[in-house]
């Protein structure tokens, strides 16, 4: 035999499986590693999802807000729609013009 020829040593069968375990281990790790990587992207997801169904209804209550029919706004009276209201009162409660007048305190020219 030369000295280029070198015999390789032959790893028992023993050797060989635990090998092959040691790799299997750390294939096992891989998949653990794996595994928590994506629950904390499925986690990380989740949230984004959360906060986009939150804004959806924000948005939602907005349309709703914007599609209700708005309270019709109340006008603002003079100074003699005001007294005549209050006249048109007085007469509804059966006061007549004269005592009306009396309870002003004023006189009517006749």
């Amino acid at each position: 035999m030369s000295e280029s020829e070198v015999k390789r040593v032959r790893r028992s069968a023993e050797e060989r499986a635990a090998e092959m375990d040691a790799k299997i281990e750390a294939l096992r790790q891989s998949i653990a590693d794996q595994e928590a990587k994506k629950q904390e992207t499925v986690s990380a997801f989740d949230g984004k999802i959360a906060s986009l169904r939150e804004r959806i209804k924000a948005l939602e209550a907005k349309k709703k807000e914007i599609l209700a029919p708005k309270q019709p706004r109340k006008r603002r009276k003079s100074k003699k729609q005001k007294l005549q209201e209050i006249v048109q009162q007085a007469q509804k409660s059966g006061l007549k013009p004269e005592e009306i007048a009396e309870l002003l305190g004023i006189q009517l020219e006749e």
